[in-house]
């Protein structure tokens, strides 16, 4: 923000907030000649900003003599704003936006136990395909889209003991619904190297779905958003076309969580 948009007698508190985004970056502490340097401001205006900032509790003297680093408070406050934000507040614009350029049914879930809870519905703008699927609805992992995401991305022993625990329910619900546990490793080993999972008729014949995870600031997957649309309609648009800004929704969504995409390419 430049100097101009800034609210009357605002300054001292711009300064602080200055300071604590550098001194983020310097977990072991920073001296306080190179936080003056980074922040451009002399150091008598410094020292004065942290001992205020020390005072609230906020920041503290490092090992290191002369340097200061942020404390633990932080975490704290993170902690109270990451439990207050409302899911669907956060991913609703998203969701839509995605709705918008697909005009597909776009579909979001949380994990719930051994299912997908559906917690949010947007109806397709342009396609013709009005899904059963309803708010509220628990569908099973193996099956689903974005019930396989759940999978992949959970504790690696969970599949194997999901697998004993429903045998009686890995029902083929359609021919092309995985009921075998070395097809369905092989199916999430793809599924966590392209973070994009897919329903290729596997609950319903002539309906496919497109999955992808969104992670909170832990890296853990609680959440995932989906398309779906009719298998004919997939063939005409094309996989490749709906899993980018797939992908790109669910992403945005995580880094509203907290999570911070790290340097690995996505194939």
């Amino acid at each position: 923000m430049q100097e101009k948009e800034r609210p009357a007698g605002s300054q001292s508190l711009f300064r602080g907030l200055l300071l604590i985004e550098i001194l983020s970056n310097y977990p072991n502490g920073c001296p306080l000649a190179h936080l003056s340097t980074l922040a451009g401001l002399n150091k008598s205006t410094v020292h004065r900003l942290l001992q205020g900032l020390h005072s609230c509790g906020y920041v503290t003297p490092a090992p290191a003599a002369g340097s200061y680093r942020l404390t633990t408070k932080f975490v704290a406050v993170g902690q109270k704003v990451l439990s207050s934000l409302n899911i669907i507040h956060v991913a609703a614009p998203h969701l839509e936006a995605l709705n918008i350029a697909t005009g597909e049914t776009i579909n979001f879930s949380s994990r719930e136990d051994d299912h997908a809870i559906l917690i949010y519905k947007l109806e397709p703008t342009t396609g013709m395909l009005r899904t059963r699927a309803y708010i509220g609805q628990h569908m099973p992992l193996y099956s689903s889209a974005m019930g396989k995401i759940y999978m992949a991305f959970g504790h690696p022993d969970y599949v194997k003991t999901y697998w004993e625990n429903h045998r009686e329910q890995l029902l083929p619900l359609t021919c092309n619904t995985i009921t075998e546990l070395p097809a369905m490793y092989d199916e999430l080993a793809q599924i966590r190297e392209s973070r994009v999972a897919m329903d290729r008729e596997e609950n319903e014949l002539g309906v496919s779905c497109i999955a992808a995870p969104v992670f909170d600031i832990h890296g853990r997957v609680s959440y995932a958003v989906s398309i779906s649309l009719s298998t004919s309609r997939l063939g005409q648009i094309g996989e490749n076309n709906l899993i980018e800004p797939l992908r790109e929704t669910a992403l945005a969504i995580s880094s509203e969580l907290g999570f911070i995409e790290s340097d690995r390419a996505i194939s």
